[in-house]
């Protein structure tokens, strides 16, 4: 470990929640005598971002923060959780506490880009220095674009192409150890300073209404990390349209809100799923394996952080300018699994509970809500998905709506969901609906995806009379889907410039 540098380091925490593969924190301790922990809250700057994230987030970032805690404390230091405006704080405390050094990863978002060059400046002006590390994406997403001549590759083929070019992500770092901490202290007065404890559900308004299915924190995201691993053989044969959207147990890694918030790296994932390929003689290949999905995050972190407006249909070059339409009451009934369609209210159901569900579920519903069925806009989604996810992700759910939309990225637009026959593939029964929407449960399995189709007797010895205790259908989902097929033919025919700049044609 190389020789202290007495810097008085205030490392600001933001997405990577955890001890290893964290560069910046690493050159804190490595660099520094005095370390400040810190992590922003500040809700007024997310409202002018229009970032919503709900109850279920915030309990699950909660934990998140909460387990980096207990570790800090572990070795004298704490986590000094700030209410408010960052550029405030900085203004002030880099005074207050004498620092010299800021740390801190690099993050892509447009508006962390301007927040962080504010801060930057701060820090100049104040003779601070400022030290970033990329650990959040498996590559500089910058040099990314460089290597592909200076634009975004806007393909999954084309990013597959540079990055096969860039080899393999650099290797995860060492984990900060009690070695690393060594002589990095905290004032007693700051270590007691109440002001930066830690923040609640209740002192951000919010209350979750039902129990927490994932734990949030580094020290849970590693032992399922671990679990994972355990399984060699399901790694090296997972093909992730394969596995199953509506089993009750999660039939992929459910890894993605832990890698969403930094609890987990993401080069740390690659390299061990890297050791388990590199042994073997067959395993799956991106895009549909586990490094695949790694490639896919990468892909749309990189086009969103290089294509403006990426969150919105305006002003955006690669999404299709659609005539959606404006209901508020069927965004609603989606919103709340009131469709009448059993198979997308038991998702929507999962949603809302946990926070999270499978990425065929997702697709299911996103299509039934926009191009298959409802034909509202998928910006309208995503601002759900953004509220109800525990892995919600700017970029990745902006660019997984236009995809599933079939505005961007995606471009077999007549391939629709079904919301009766997609689900009944793998869940015949209807298991997954009878335990989200425990009014079906009794009814008989060749009408649980199809209730309005039970008979009057068997709705009541079922105790569910449909219009009453369940809704009707809100559309006759064959007429829908056609009519919206039209509409979408004529669209990419008069906007066929756009549609080919996510093509490979564009340029």
């Amino acid at each position: 470990m190389a020789t202290k540098v007495q810097h008085n380091t205030i490392h600001w925490f933001r997405k990577g929640l955890r001890f290893h593969d964290n560069p910046s924190l690493l050159h804190a301790l490595c660099t520094s005598g005095h370390v400040y922990p810190v992590y922003v809250v500040d809700q007024n700057w997310m409202k002018d971002h229009d970032i919503r994230y709900g109850a279920n987030w915030w309990r699950f970032t909660i934990q998140c923060l909460e387990d980096l805690d207990t570790r800090l404390r572990k070795y004298g230091l704490r986590l000094f959780v700030v209410r408010g405006n960052a550029e405030d704080f900085f203004k002030e405390h880099f005074g207050k506490w004498k620092i010299t050094q800021l740390t801190h990863d690099v993050d892509t978002e447009p508006f962390h880009r301007i927040r962080d060059e504010a801060v930057r400046k701060i820090a100049t002006d104040m003779g601070v220095e400022v030290v970033t590390h990329v650990a959040h994406t498996l590559y500089d997403i910058d040099r990314t674009v460089e290597r592909n001549g200076g634009t975004p590759p806007l393909t999954y083929r084309k990013f597959l192409k540079v990055y096969n070019e860039m080899g393999k992500p650099p290797k995860e770092k060492e984990t900060a150890t009690a070695e690393h901490f060594t002589n990095c202290i905290v004032p007693a007065e700051a270590l007691q300073d109440v002001k930066f404890d830690m923040i609640t559900l209740e002192e951000l308004g919010m209350k979750c209404d039902h129990p927490a299915k994932f734990v949030g924190g580094e020290t849970e995201a590693l032992k399922r990390l671990e679990k994972t691993l355990q399984d060699k053989d399901w790694i090296l044969k997972f093909e992730k349209p394969k596995t199953s959207p509506n089993s009750l147990l999660p039939s992929t890694t459910v890894l993605s809100p832990y890698l969403t918030l930094g609890c987990l790296s993401a080069r740390l994932f690659y390299h061990e799923l890297d050791k388990m390929y590199s042994k073997a003689k067959n395993h799956s290949q991106p895009p549909v394996s586990l490094h695949g999905q790694l490639i896919w995050r990468e892909f749309f972190y990189t086009a969103a952080a290089h294509t403006p407006n990426f969150t919105q249909m305006a002003g955006n070059r690669v999404c299709l300018q659609i005539p959606w339409n404006t209901n508020s009451e069927h965004l609603a009934r989606w919103r709340n699994a009131e469709t009448g369609f059993p198979w997308i209210d038991a998702a929507m159901t999962q949603l809302r509970k946990e926070g999270w569900i499978h990425h065929l579920a997702r697709h299911a519903v996103a299509c039934f809500l926009t191009r298959g069925d409802l034909w509202i806009s998928w910006e309208e989604g995503m601002k759900v998905f953004e509220e109800l996810l525990l892995d919600a992700d700017w970029s990745l759910n902006a660019g997984n709506w236009m995809w599933l939309s079939a505005s961007a990225f995606f471009h077999q637009y007549f391939r629709v969901y079904s919301p009766v026959v997609f689900g009944k593939k793998t869940d015949p029964k209807g298991t997954f609906i009878r335990h989200y929407l425990p009014v079906l449960k009794n009814l008989p399995k060749e009408y649980i995806y199809e209730p309005w189709k039970a008979p009057r007797n068997v709705q009541e010895k079922a105790g569910c009379i449909v219009g009453k205790d369940y809704p009707r259908p809100m559309v006759d989902h064959k007429e829908a889907s056609q009519r919206n097929l039209e509409i979408m033919r004529e669209v990419r025919k008069e906007q066929k410039e756009t549609a080919s700049v996510t093509l490979g044609y564009g340029k």
